[in-house]
């Protein structure tokens, strides 16, 4: 038997790697080994490790998407505690997921000035975001981990997911904005950010948000 180490395995941008039958010991030390001061990101579900290594364009729409968000709260009035990519795992329930942004909304006086997670005591997030789910080792893992509210941007399309009786069921309205038409505003403000750019599209998002409210 052959036995890489993970310094020799290069996973190209916009490109996932798959590392089946991993115990809960292994997972901990290939995210040891990978670093913090990594591009790559996890999911961890049953045994089964996820690597995947962002393309640009996953970088450019998880970021603005992020950003909408950000705006929203911030011209809303709504605290928060931005999480980011954060590794989010638990032994117990045997999963590991690092969202692309994460947001504590609900929860986010828990949250103030921690700098470890302990979700044992810790709740989850109360809206993740996710660019490009590429395999049910991410949902599992989002599901899990109890996350109230997931957007996925995939395809062109962004969709919400409730959790309702541990499964995802989609939605066309966002609970932590349900006046707002989200799905429409996201989709114009990144088809105008491929347009004329990443920071007149935000300014001018910002601009109806507060002409909308």
């Amino acid at each position: 038997m052959v036995t890489l180490q993970l310094r020799q395995l290069t996973v190209p941008p916009g490109q996932r790697l798959l590392i089946h039958d991993l115990d809960w010991s292994e997972f901990e030390a290939i995210l040891d080994e990978l670093g913090e001061n990594r591009a790559s990101r996890i999911a961890y579900s049953d045994g089964i490790l996820e690597i995947r290594m962002p393309s640009p364009k996953h970088e450019r729409e998880k970021s603005i998407i992020g950003d909408v968000v950000k705006i929203l709260l911030e011209e809303l009035e709504i605290d928060c505690e931005c999480f980011g990519s954060t590794t989010f795992k638990r032994q117990a329930m045997k999963y590991g997921i690092e969202p692309d942004e994460c947001f504590y909304i609900q929860n986010h006086q828990t949250m103030i000035g921690k700098d470890r997670l302990d979700l044992s005591m810790d709740p989850p997030p109360d809206l993740a975001i996710e660019v490009d789910i590429t395999s049910k080792t991410q949902i599992d893992a989002y599901i899990r981990l109890g996350v109230p509210e997931l957007w996925v941007y995939e395809d062109a399309e962004l969709k919400i997911y409730i959790l309702e009786a541990k499964q995802y069921q989609t939605s066309t309205t966002s609970p932590t904005f349900p006046q707002l038409p989200i799905l429409a505003w996201i989709a114009e403000v990144l088809e105008q950010s491929r347009a004329t750019g990443r920071s007149p599209a935000l300014r001018a998002f910002r601009q109806k948000i507060r002409s909308t409210l």
